[in-house]
Parts: C-alpha cells; sequence; structure tokens
C-alpha cells in the first residue's frame, strides 16, 4: 500500500515524489523564503518523525530510500529505523543502500553516488491488534515508498499531549545512534507525550520564521534551546541577541498566549564556554575517524559584545527575570541536563555534541524535570 500522510507524525508536510512521500519537518514557505543549504539538509532529515498505526499484521515491512551525507575519510553511522510494537522496541533496522552525498572536507566538493532503495521487515508479531511507531532516522533523509502487510493498518491517536522543541544539533540528535534515542525522543517516551521536534543542526540561529512556525503549531508544551549555534556561527553579538530572543518568544506568544513555554541555555560545551565563536573544524582531525571541534576566537573580545556560553545563560536569565509578567515562561540552565562533572565523565566525542550515553541522560534528565512534580509541563 502506498504511504498515507496521516500515518505520519512530528511532521510539518509530506512533499509527493516520483518514488513515494518525503517528510519535511519545516513547511514548504519557510523552505522557499530561505533557501539556504544547511537548514534545508537539516529539515529533510526526519528527527523525532514516526509513522504511527494500529494493525493485526503478523508482518509489515516498509520500503524506503534513505539518502545520507557523508564525508571523505571519515566513517559516520549509518541512520536507523527503530520499530516499537506497544511500546516496546522490536526492531532496530541499521540502513544500508540509499544514495550518498559525499563531501571532501579539504576541498569542499560534493559527489553524488546513487543507491538501491533499503526494506525494514519486522516479522512474527504475536497475534491481535498492536500499536506500531515506526521511528525514522534522525540523520538522514528518506524518501517513503512503500508500506507492506498482511493485515490492514489504521491511523492511531492517542490524544496525549502534544511536545514542541527547537534546538540546535544536540536537540536533532548529533551523535546519537538511533532515533528513539535522541534525548528529545527519551524525554518524549519517558513523559508519555508526542513529539514535534523542531531541532535543526546548526540553524538554531533566533530565526524569526522559526518562531512563526512554532507559533502556528499546536502545542501543549514548547520549550526552545538556543545559544550554541549562534556561539559556533559567531552569527550576533550581545546588542542583537537579547533583542531577538525577546522577539521569538514574543512571536511564539502570539499564537499561544498561555502555553507553558521553557528557554534552555546551551548544554556545557568546554570549547565555547569562555571562548567566542567562530567554531571550525579542527584541521588535524580531517581524513580521522572523529571530526573535532576547536572555537577560534578570542576571550580578550567578550567585552565587546562577542558572546560565550556563559555570556549566554547568565542574559538568558536575565531575560526571563525581566518577563516575570509571563507567570508560565520558564528558564532551564543547560549545565542542570548536562554540566562539567558530566562531559568528565562522558566526554563530547567531537568536542561540540552529547555521546550516545549522554543522549541517555539528558533525556532522562529533561523528563523527570520538566514533567514531573512541579515541572512546567507537570500535569
Amino acid at each position: 500500500m502506498p504511504i498515507r500522510p496521516d500515518l505520519l507524525r512530528g511532521v510539518a508536510e509530506v512533499e509527493v515524489t516520483s518514488r513515494g512521500l518525503r517528510p519535511h519537518r519545516l513547511p514548504a514557505w519557510v523552505r522557499e523564503q530561505f533557501p539556504d543549504g544547511q537548514l534545508l539538509a537539516m529539515e529533510a532529515q526526519p528527527s523525532g518523525v514516526r509513522l504511527v498505526f494500529r494493525t493485526a499484521a503478523s508482518s509489515i515491512e516498509l520500503v524506503s530510500r534513505p539518502t545520507r551525507i557523508a564525508y571523505a575519510g571519515a566513517e559516520r553511522p549509518r541512520g536507523r529505523i527503530d520499530v516499537y510494537a506497544d511500546g516496546e522496541l522490536t526492531v532496530r533496522d541499521v540502513l544500508d543502500g540509499g544514495d550518498r552525498i559525499e563531501i571532501d572536507l579539504a576541498t569542499g566538493q560534493t559527489t553524488f553516488h546513487p543507491g538501491p532503495a533499503h526494506t525494514t521487515t519486522v516479522s512474527g508479531l504475536p497475534a491481535g491488534r498492536h500499536r506500531i511507531e515506526v521511528w525514522l532516522p534522525h540523520n538522514e533523509s528518506v524518501e517513503l515508498i512503500e508500506l507492506r502487510a498482511d493485515a490492514p493498518v489504521e491511523p492511531d491517536d492517542t490524544g496525549a499531549p502534544l511536545w514542541v522543541h527547537h534546538g540546535s544539533s544536540i536537540s536533532h540528535g548529533s551523535n546519537a545512534l538511533a532515533p528513539s534515542d535522541i534525548w528529545p525522543a527519551v524525554a518524549a517516551r519517558r513523559a508519555g507525550v508526542e513529539l514535534r521536534n523542531l531541532g535543526l543542526g546548526g540553524s538554531a540561529l533566533v530565526d524569526p520564521f522559526l518562531a512563526r512556525v512554532i507559533r502556528d503549531a499546536p502545542a501543549d508544551y514548547i520549550s526552545v534551546k538556543l545559544g550554541i549555534n549562534v556561539v559556533n556561527l559567531d552569527a550576533m553579538r550581545l546588542r542583537a541577541f537579547v533583542p531577538a530572543v525577546h522577539g521569538f518568544l514574543d512571536t511564539i506568544r502570539d499564537g499561544h498566549p498561555d502555553v507553558p513555554l521553557l528557554l534552555i541555555s546551551p548544554l556545557f560545551c568546554g570549547i565555547h564556554e569562555d571562548t567566542p565563536g567562530p567554531g571550525a573544524i579542527d584541521p588535524a582531525s580531517i581524513g580521522t575517524d572523529q571530526v573535532r571541534f576547536v572555537a577560534t576566537g578570542t576571550p580578550a573580545d567578550v567585552p565587546l559584545g562577542r558572546l560565550t556560553l556563559q555570556v549566554i545563560r547568565r542574559e538568558l536569565r536575565s531575560l526571563v527575570d525581566r518577563r516575570a509578567a509571563d507567570k508560565n515562561l520558564h528558564y532551564l540552565d543547560g549545565t542542570a541536563l548536562s554540566g562539567p562533572a558530566d562531559a568528565v565523565e562522558l566526554p563530547l566525542p567531537d568536542g561540540l555534541h552529547p555521546s550516545p550515553e549522554a543522549h541517555q541522560r539528558i533525556g532522562a534528565r529533561f523528563a523527570e524535570y520538566a514533567f514531573t512534580g512541579a515541572g512546567p509541563f507537570a500535569r
């Protein structure tokens, strides 16, 4: 059967291609208004996107055509598709085949290599109706070609609250090995909420169009994690950053005046704690199995308004304090999710992004903080 759009969760819309459906996490008007290559590549990777349905099938197959970005001389883990049956992980399928876009970091040259489709198979499901969740890869884009099952499938909606989250590559899932193991997915599954993940690698830059996307999206809870991309792109100075965040929050509030809204400052990242951006790839790591990042800014420029993570945490806390009239606006220091001690115990493999084990820890901590007790999203 062809893939039905109403089976998909966590998307803005789907594009009909010659092969099937391509999920998009940002609407067409954003992609047309600002067709930045990095943004387009990241929004097309379906981080947090799931096929969700009920069926009495004992066997299910999903045919997809993945497209991955690879770096010459540096092998990166392939994407995975996670399949849950009635809340239990049943299949973790490593992608093979698909198209490959290879980038030579030394020259900037890009080469396209086509490849075959991939089939994810679930078999031996016990008799009875099951709720199936198929988590699509967070780090490769996919075209969904065909769904095969030996019994009909029907859309399923539990009516769970919807959590909309926006952040950087860490929220997108960098270094996580599987799509349901990125930290927002870990938190959402623990809390029993529906996730729409707007974590966009390299693209959490206080962009007004992202605020409008969140403003217009259905949401019961909203969180926004800002700062690391602003620093490692050296995108703003202090004078521009603080008003931009105010405007970002104001736009969200135009559509969601009373929804619990959580502003999260950056997680600990040693290279940018006291050193401004821009960040860069360490040339010595090019061609090795582990690319690493370094900060190239000058700490002496901080008094001139250049941003570090410590400056951003101070300013975001102060900003929320000044918006005290908004009783549903909350602040979380990102180092409570991953701080200096965590970086010692679970070092950042590339100097910038958490390890797979750290994603689990961050997700568990966020779920405990936000969705329980007196947390801002507690029900």
